[in-house]
């Protein structure tokens, strides 16, 4: 991820194995890592199970917020891709018993928001 597409807050693919060897303790006996992205601390990882939001608070970053969205509560979810002029990605996900609202994640031009996208439907399409 490029340090001025994390400082501007906008996620990129991240490496899964890393992801493996510090977030493997939140996965259940056979669950798996598919992909991960990070924004500059926060995360978003994909599993065969679940969608997991890594929300690291604070300063000191010690306080974090794990939230877990099985993909059967996904009740749909819309990506814009980035324009010519635009530098970023959306992901809007809504997620059944939260509200009207979604929940909107940025990417960077860099990262294939199609992948994102197919990789999102095939889990909820389970």
């Amino acid at each position: 991820m490029g340090i001025i597409s994390g400082l501007m807050g906008n996620a990129a693919e991240t490496s899964v194995e890393s992801v493996k060897q510090e977030y493997g303790k939140l996965l259940g006996g056979r669950e798996e890592i598919i992909q991960a992205y990070q924004w500059v601390r926060d995360l978003m990882i994909f599993t065969d199970f679940r969608l997991i939001l890594v929300d690291i608070q604070g300063a000191t970053g010690k306080k974090v917020d794990y939230h877990s969205i099985p993909y059967k509560s996904i009740r749909h979810f819309a990506v814009e891709s980035a324009g010519h002029f635009d530098f970023e990605a959306e992901l809007k996900i809504w997620v059944s018993g939260m509200g009207t609202e979604p929940l909107v994640y940025t990417f960077s031009k860099d990262a294939d928001v199609y992948k994102v996208q197919a990789l999102l439907a095939e889990c909820v399409g389970r």
